[in-house]
C-alpha cells in the first residue's frame, strides 16, 4: 500500500474519531425544559438550582453537562413551542421535564394538561433523546378531584412512555418557611443549593453513561 493510501486512511479514521467524539459530546448534554421552579424565579441565575448542579458536574465527565432551558411562568405548551429549536441547538441525551405547575394552577382540563406532557415526551423520544419526568403537585386551589386528577397524570403518563419520574422537590422544600420566598410557591436563594444536592441525587439514579 502506497504512502499517499496510508495518509488518506488515517485522515479519514481520524475524521470519523473527531466526527463520534462530537456525537458523544452532544449526547451528553441533560436539557432542562422546565418553569420558575426551575428557572430561579426572583433570582439570578446563577443561584439557580439547575447552574449550581452544572457547576458540581463540570468536573465529572463521565457526567452530562447541564443545560438550563426554563422560563418562569411557561405552561406545557409553552415548553412544547422552545422544543424543536432547543433540541436542534443542544442535541441532548436526555431532556428533564419540569412542567405543569402553571397549568394545574391555572386549573387547565387535565386531559389538556396530558395531551401536552405526551407531545412532549413524544418530540424528545423522536429526536432519539431519553425524556425523564418530574412528577409536579399543586396546592388544592381547585378542590381534592382535581389535585388528584393532576397528580395521577404523571404517573400515568410515566408508566405508558416506559420513562423514569422524578419526585418532586418542593415538599422538601415547603415546609421549611426560611427556604420560601414571600409568595409561599417558590423557593429562595437559601433553599437551591439543597435542591441542586437532591436533583443531583435523583438525576444520577436514572442517567445511564
Amino acid at each position: 500500500m502506497n504512502r499517499n493510501v496510508i495518509f488518506h486512511w488515517r485522515f479519514a479514521w481520524l475524521l470519523l474519531l473527531g466526527l463520534l467524539s462530537a456525537a458523544a459530546s452532544a449526547r451528553d448534554t441533560l436539557l432542562i425544559l422546565g418553569d420558575s421552579l426551575s428557572a430561579g424565579y426572583r433570582l439570578p441565575v446563577a443561584q439557580a438550582w439547575p447552574t449550581l448542579l452544572a457547576q458540581r458536574w463540570q468536573a465529572q465527565q463521565d457526567l452530562p453537562q447541564v443545560v438550563n432551558a426554563s422560563v418562569s411562568g411557561d405552561t406545557v405548551a409553552q415548553g412544547f413551542a422552545r422544543l424543536p429549536a432547543l433540541l436542534q441547538q443542544h442535541q441532548p441525551r436526555w431532556v428533564l421535564i419540569e412542567l405543569g405547575a402553571n397549568d394545574g394552577l391555572r386549573g387547565f382540563p387535565v386531559a389538556n394538561i396530558t395531551a401536552d406532557l405526551s407531545q412532549v415526551i413524544e418530540l424528545v423520544q423522536q429526536a432519539g433523546a431519553k425524556p425523564l419526568l418530574m412528577q409536579i403537585n399543586i396546592p388544592p386551589n381547585y378542590g381534592r378531584r382535581y389535585t388528584d386528577a393532576f397528580s395521577a397524570l404523571y404517573p400515568a403518563l410515566a408508566q405508558r412512555f416506559a420513562i423514569p419520574l422524578l419526585p418532586f422537590f418542593m415538599p422538601q422544600v415547603a415546609l421549611k418557611p426560611h427556604w420560601m420566598q414571600d409568595d409561599q410557591l417558590h423557593p429562595n436563594q437559601a433553599a437551591q443549593p439543597f435542591i441542586a444536592t437532591w436533583m443531583a441525587e435523583q438525576l444520577t439514579a436514572v442517567i445511564q453513561p
